[in-house]
């Protein structure tokens, strides 16, 4: 079985955010980018199932512009057998129903028997990529993943979701799409061998166009502010101060 994973490049999750000037989106440019958190999740859990015998392959694909490349060598470092690279020069072009419908052209190419993606990106925070390519694909899926079990003989994988009131597990039939949350795994670290050797793995390019993929958007975005900075704190000094202030003050008493 061909499990793919999706990767996104993001800001690093260590850099503070900063807006641009003329309030358009954040500062990309001479700012460290990194593979999405969530992202190194679900690269790692499919990594996981072929070194357990259940798969024969991993692909990592990324949408986005060149440099995504950086981050497909990343993945292929961590263990990736190879990369797709879908180019896409336009920045802030791209939304989660336009990647959607790439990926699904991709699965239609590639043939995996799992697609793995991240829950979310922490860059958009949008989660909503692997819900749409499971629908465009007509596909069960199992988001928030915390764990996940895959029977091959009888091609069905068990997925424990994350959910408000604990933990939702479901039987899905493969192929399906997967979407990871944090408690599912702990990421490796690509080690300077491996970080040589993903220097020769093959990375295959396409372009929207060669897959037959419209990417527009319908969405503006009319403007991107940092949100307001917070007040002090105060320092009381006794319980009945306290309760004055959360009935007079804050008026939630």
């Amino acid at each position: 079985m061909k499990i793919m994973v999706a990767v996104k490049r993001v800001v690093d999750y260590a850099v503070k955010i900063r807006v641009k000037p003329d309030k358009t989106g954040v500062e990309t440019q001479n700012v460290k980018m990194s593979m999405n958190p969530f992202c190194e999740i679900a690269l790692e859990e499919a990594l996981r199932i072929r070194e357990s015998g259940l798969a024969s392959e991993v692909v990592a694909v990324s949408v986005g512009p060149a440099q995504c490349v950086d981050t497909l060598r990343t993945g292929l470092a961590m263990g990736a057998d190879r990369g797709i690279h879908v180019e896409f020069k336009e920045e802030g072009g791209l939304n989660p129903l336009s990647v959607a419908k790439v990926l699904r052209a991709l699965v239609e190419a590639e043939k995996p028997g799992l697609l793995i993606l991240g829950k979310q990106a922490i860059d958009d925070d949008c989660n909503q990529t692997g819900q749409m390519l499971a629908g465009l694909l007509k596909w069960p899926q199992g988001t928030f993943a915390s764990k996940v079990i895959l029977d091959k003989e009888k091609q069905v994988a068990t997925v424990d979701r994350e959910v408000d009131g604990g933990i939702e597990t479901v039987l899905l039939d493969l192929p399906a799409v997967i979407t990871t949350d944090l408690r599912l795994n702990q990421p490796r670290y690509a080690t300077l061998p491996n970080i040589m050797k993903a220097k020769s793995k093959v990375i295959k390019k396409y372009t929207p166009e060669d897959l037959n993929v419209e990417i527009k958007s319908d969405l503006e975005v009319l403007q991107v502010m940092e949100p307001p900075k917070r007040k002090a704190g105060v320092i009381i000094s006794s319980v009945d101060e306290l309760i004055d202030k959360l009935k007079n003050e804050a008026c939630v008493i």
